[in-house]
């Protein structure tokens, strides 16, 4: 049996801007853009790579939600602890080089860490932290 990730879901709080860190800044192509009255969702993934997505979506759209629970995760999504998710590249310090180029928010640069990965971090224009491992470490 073999299992695969599809698609992981993170919330944005702009759709422009989204697009502009995951299509323009990561290099991903837009893979599905559809709208909801004042909603978007928007699958995004990495080219060549058409198995794997993020879907960036409206936080809080859930209808099942109280008012306090969306403001609870609006307020968690604003703090940047809602979700994230890490990524790998082959070529870590080049795409370090040309998303700290395109502005965008550095957490932390590449560095090696303890538990034997070298990785930096980023957030994204909601605040999702997105850390980036270079691929050829065990």
């Amino acid at each position: 049996m073999d299992i695969t990730i599809h698609s992981v879901f993170i919330p944005h709080l702009d759709a422009e801007a989204s697009l502009t860190f995951y299509r323009d800044a990561l290099g991903f192509e837009v893979r599905n853009d559809v709208g909801y009255e004042d909603m978007r969702w928007i699958t995004v993934g990495p080219v060549g790579h058409p198995g794997t997505s993020i879907v960036l979506h409206p936080p809080a759209a859930d209808p099942g939600i109280t008012e306090v629970e969306r403001r609870t995760i609006l307020d968690l999504v604003a703090k940047g602890v809602y979700t994230s998710v890490t990524l790998a590249t082959d070529d870590l310090a080049g795409l370090f080089a040309r998303l700290e180029a395109a502005g965008v928010d550095v957490v932390q640069e590449p560095t090696d860490q303890d538990y034997g990965v070298r990785d930096c971090a980023f957030r994204d224009p909601a605040g999702n932290l997105i850390r980036i491992n270079q691929a050829d470490r065990p």
